[in-house]
């Protein structure tokens, strides 16, 4: 089954997060399918924090890839936040 999660990187107690979609066998930083996006938890108030290629988070929602709850979360804040 394909899964859209997040992937971690980044240096320590600096961390950065590609939204992936992946197998559901692969591990968490391993081979992924297509990377659809970026979040960054420690961006500064100026720059760019989460990014999310719409078209193709829905091209895999439509083959039946599910998002993890915590990507769930992120795109919905995000949605709401261009809605505002």
């Amino acid at each position: 089954m394909v899964v859209i999660r997040l992937s971690r990187g980044g240096s320590k107690k600096r961390p950065f997060y590609n939204i992936v979609a992946t197998d559901s066998r692969n591990r968490r930083d391993g081979r992924f399918i297509e990377r659809i996006g970026f979040y960054n938890p420690t961006a500064s108030e100026g720059t760019e924090g989460l990014r999310v290629a719409a078209d193709r988070l829905t091209y895999w929602q439509g083959v039946g890839a599910q998002m993890s709850p915590t990507v769930e979360r992120l795109v919905k804040a995000h949605n709401k936040k261009i809605a505002a």
